[in-house]
């Protein structure tokens, strides 16, 4: 005797999962193939308010999820069969977790009968993301029993709380689901809300701070004269809102290129260079700070801002994000609001300071010393490279810069600017599935997008690229530029690369060659072998469409004599 899949059960709990998270707002799924998640994956399939994705790879695909959840601040769906397949989506998971992007990651299981009996593609999945997650469910393989819709539905409403936070984070549900797998036809369910709103609606609280608490912090504020402001990623506040509240305190904002915040007059961006002369550092010691985001991804002005330096962090998540134990006070306060308040404190007009005129007479010269070394030659090295890059994207794009050396020449050397958004997976700050996450972000948003990444980050996620030609046909424009500098180039500015081992075991100069790997994927990919070449070539891929990566091949065993040369003229242009 046989079972109709389609009035089963488990595919009635899958469409009833489906159906509820379509109710609370979210729009994408990632699937990556297999049979035992087909209830979900056909339900998801079925359902016309998802667009769905298949990606192969299970960490591609988690990866492609984490992406869409970056760029739209909405979880995507990401799920795959049993046995081995959800491990691979560990390091996505652990990105989200670190970073506060939503994710909902879903892994099929076999039934508690087929447990521990040696049944095929069956590993242990209780708590597999131990506590990277926000919220963890098995809710046991369905059955038919009074009252099961208000139970399903409500798994279904709960996850999206808690992945939507706050902090927003991973979520993992662990289904198991029993055979028949695969219905011919989609399944009816129970309805939910009549207004056909989720089944809970959570309204999600923000941390703010007490009246009192801000009028205080106002007045300590601005009796302030030698102030910084420091930005780091995840710093939740808008660009005019930091800019109004400098200009009262008449302070500069040192804004990491991934702050979102490198935008305005008294934003800083050559700080990096700047501190690092023992002079002008000595001289322009601040007496308070205030830092919202993350740290810095400079070491030398993390450094420099040491524990004597009374710093206040504005940390809304409550996550203590201090690694040089540097802060005096935490004020476990959302950014935005906290500082839009400060704003609404300060009534008088913007204050004429000699410290914030010596910071920007001091960034101006830097930033013409930097470009006049970075000009100097057109043959292509990484820092310019980050430059220009960051510079071209057509206002409305969005940049996703890689871990290791990108993120860090784009702190350094990119000039402030408007109309970007960027993007970096410093949460975990791993090279792995940037390919994926770019194409991602690329598939969620409507304008231009670019990543920025070396050959190992591109090589290391390749199996990404398998999905690039369906984001393509979405109309996405994503232009990937790969700085081919044979391996490793960070590692050259670290102790590691001192060593007579630094080849083998550190820079790791790859066997394959990115061009020919692109091209084996379909990839529209070109050769820069110019400097000057690299801003109009990425504009022009851009403005064609679809999937594209440029290669851009520098010497990295120059790199560091290059930076120093920069650092030198920067001191000179301080004094």
């Amino acid at each position: 005797m046989t079972t109709d899949a389609s009035s089963s059960p488990t595919a009635a709990f899958a469409t009833t999962l489906v159906d509820e998270w379509a109710r609370a707002g979210l729009t994408d799924a990632v699937v990556a193939p297999g049979s035992r998640s087909a209830p979900l994956a056909l339900a998801l399939a079925r359902d016309e308010r998802f667009r769905m994705h298949v990606v192969i790879d299970e960490r591609s695909a988690a990866f492609f999820a984490l992406g869409i959840g970056r760029e739209s601040g909405r979880a995507a769906i990401v799920c795959c069969t049993s046995g081995s397949a959800g491990a691979h989506f560990h390091p996505a998971v652990l990105e989200a977790d670190l970073a506060g992007v939503p994710l909902l990651v879903c892994t099929a299981n076999r039934p508690p009968e087929l447990l521990d009996t040696g049944a095929g593609q069956t590993i242990e999945q209780h708590h597999l993301f131990g506590g990277a997650v926000r919220w963890f469910a098995a809710p046991g393989a369905p059955t038919a029993i009074p009252g099961a819709n208000a139970v399903w539905r409500s798994v279904a409403a709960r996850a999206v709380t808690e992945t939507n936070g706050p902090p927003a984070g991973p979520v993992h549900l662990d289904l198991a689901f029993r055979e028949p797998l695969a219905a011919d036809a989609p399944t009816a369910i129970e309805p939910g809300r009549a207004d056909g709103a989720p089944w809970t609606v959570t309204m999600a609280a923000t941390r703010t701070a007490p009246p009192a608490r801000v009028r205080a912090l106002a007045e300590r504020l601005r009796g302030v004269e030698r102030g910084l402001f420091v930005a780091g990623w995840g710093a939740g506040v808008e660009p005019n809102t930091m800019t109004a509240l400098a200009a009262r305190l008449g302070w500069p904002v040192l804004a990491d290129a991934i702050s979102g915040l490198r935008e305005g007059e008294p934003a800083i961006s050559t700080y990096d260079a700047l501190v690092r002369d023992a002079k002008f550092a000595a001289s322009h010691r601040p007496d308070l700070v205030l830092r919202v985001g993350a740290p810095l991804t400079s070491k030398v002005t993390t450094a420099w801002l040491d524990p004597e330096i009374p710093q206040i962090v504005v940390d809304p998540d409550d996550r203590w994000l201090d690694p040089h134990r540097a802060a005096r006070e935490r004020i476990a306060a959302t950014a935005e609001p906290l500082l839009r308040a400060l704003v609404d404190e300060m009534h008088d007009a913007p204050r004429e300071s000699e410290w914030l005129a010596s910071w920007r007479a001091a960034e101006v010269a830097a930033r013409r010393a930097i470009d006049a070394e970075l000009d100097a030659t057109d043959e292509p090295n990484d820092a310019r490279v980050a430059r220009d890059v960051y510079a071209a994207i057509p206002d409305g794009g969005a940049l996703l810069v890689a871990s290791s050396m990108p993120v860090r020449d784009v702190e350094w050397f990119a000039a402030p600017r408007t109309g970007l958004q960027v993007h970096a997976n410093r949460g975990a700050n791993g090279i792995d599935g940037l390919v994926s996450t770019a194409l991602g972000i690329a598939s969620a948003r409507t304008g231009p997008t670019v990543a920025l990444l070396g050959d190992l980050a591109w090589l290391h996620d390749s199996n990404g690229l398998l999905a690039a030609r369906a984001v393509a046909g979405t109309g996405a424009a994503l232009t990937f530029v790969v700085i081919d500098n044979g391996g490793g180039g960070i590692f050259h500015f670290l102790p590691a690369g001192r060593l007579p081992e630094r080849e083998q075991l550190f820079t790791t100069p790859p066997s394959a060659d990115p061009v020919a790997l692109g091209r084996a994927y379909g990839i529209d990919i070109e050769i820069v072998d110019r400097a000057a070449a690299v801003a109009p070539r990425l504009q022009a891929a851009l403005a064609a469409g679809g999937v594209r990566a440029l290669v851009v091949r520098t010497d990295r065993h120059r790199a560091v004599a290059q930076h120093d040369a920069i650092w030198h003229s920067v001191a000179r242009s301080s004094r």
